[in-house]
């Protein structure tokens, strides 16, 4: 059962981050042709709007969760993205593009907050199975956009910008079918039910609290990538959409090895320095793409930044997974993914006024900046800061949270 929830967990999670990419990698696309687009700012309001919806919605997501199998929620949630990504070519305004986005994230918000719990869940008071796992659907998660960026650049290139979305549109229900088939006779139903009373919120957030600047951190670092990095590239450096692709492909395939590769690293050099190497590497590489002097600097500070970024989701789901009871973790992973969702929806938002202001650049000095300042916080925290003194071991055990 295990292996099985895994490999759902894995496809679903591949589709759902690409179809969160797919869109706004031809947001530069619109804005070079006046279509749609006409300003940065319009992009940081689509984000910040996108965001922010996925946020509202996960909170009732968890209730669902308790009442519903699993799969059937995950059946809605592929079938709706899929929809809503073919959708999207017939939209003829500002105003319709941003409602047909909201329900791309509307439909996307439902795996993040659940069936990372549920993966977790499965592997409870196993460290080293725990570590791989979480590796293994962030990774798989990376792979899907991955494929995205490798195909819409082209696609859109060759077949313009609606392409890439009705492609996506009918490569999503594959992958949708072959979770649901994965998923036959498993099910997710739980003999306790929690409280999910404002006062459980509450305390869910309370037992998590060590880890939110780092949450903070993916959030941002994810949402100014996937919505400033495609323009940087395209509209300062002159890169074709094509290339662009390629070098984003590029970007998200390296933290695809590192995150498959989580487990490995995590039990060689400890959870707490491979969570710290990846936050000090990533605020490094956030300031090489904003001050690059060239085409080439930005692409390597891009690819650095992918493969140290896409590292840290891992090591956070770990830090939960052995910080908070089995009962807690569906609430207590829906805090990660809206810390995140927050941090993202501000971050990119400033960013888009900024790019306006000050030049496409300036949202990577920025995130470099506050990337910095969490690399601070937790430098000088112990071991057992991070879920235990056998955390650096890769082997915690579930210990009750502070």
């Amino acid at each position: 059962m295990k292996k099985k929830i895994l490999l759902s967990a894995s496809l679903f999670h591949a589709l759902t981050d690409a179809a969160g990419v797919v869109t706004p990698t031809i947001f530069p696309i619109l804005f070079t042709q006046g279509f749609l687009i006409t300003r940065y700012s319009q992009i940081g309001l689509l984000s910040n709007l996108g965001l922010l919806a996925t946020l509202a919605l996960q909170f009732f997501v968890v209730r669902l969760s308790f009442r519903h199998e699993y799969r059937n929620l995950l059946l809605i949630s592929g079938m709706g993205i899929c929809a809503s990504l073919a959708l999207v070519p017939f939209v003829s305004s500002f105003l319709a593009l941003t409602a047909a986005y909201l329900l791309i994230r509307a439909f996307g918000s439902f795996y993040h907050p659940v069936i990372i719990a549920w993966v977790s869940k499965s592997r409870a008071g196993t460290g080293r199975e725990l570590d791989d796992a979480m590796g293994i659907q962030s990774g798989s998660g990376n792979a899907g956009v991955m494929l995205a960026y490798l195909s819409v650049g082209y696609l859109a290139q060759r077949y313009g910008w609606k392409m890439p979305l009705y492609a996506w549109a009918g490569f999503g229900l594959l992958l949708t079918g072959l979770g649901m088939r994965v998923l036959r006779g498993v099910s997710s139903r739980d003999k306790e039910k929690p409280s999910l009373g404002a006062a459980s919120w509450w305390r869910s957030l309370v037992s998590i609290k060590r880890f939110v600047p780092g949450f903070f951190f993916g959030g941002m670092g994810w949402s100014v990538t996937i919505y400033y990095a495609p323009s940087l590239l395209n509209h300062k450096y002159g890169v074709p959409m094509g290339r662009t692709g390629l070098f984003l492909a590029l970007w998200i395939g390296l933290g695809t090895i590192t995150g498959y590769g989580y487990g490995i690293w995590s039990r060689r050099f400890g959870r707490k320095t491979v969570f710290l190497f990846s936050l000090g590497g990533a605020s490094a590489s956030l300031f090489l793409i904003g001050f690059a002097p060239t085409t080439g600097w930005a692409v390597l500070g891009l690819l650095a930044f992918g493969a140290l970024l896409l590292m840290t989701y891992p090591s956070l789901h770990t830090f939960v997974g052995s910080t908070v009871p089995p009962e807690g973790q569906t609430q207590a992973f829906s805090w990660v993914s809206n810390i995140q969702l927050i941090s993202g929806a501000v971050v990119t938002l400033v960013s888009g006024f900024l790019s306006d202001a000050l030049g496409i650049h300036f949202p990577f000095i920025l995130t470099g900046a506050l990337t910095l300042a969490i690399f601070v916080f937790y430098l000088p925290r112990g071991a057992e800061f991070f879920g235990g003194k056998e955390a650096a071991a890769g082997t915690p055990p579930i210990i009750e949270p502070e």
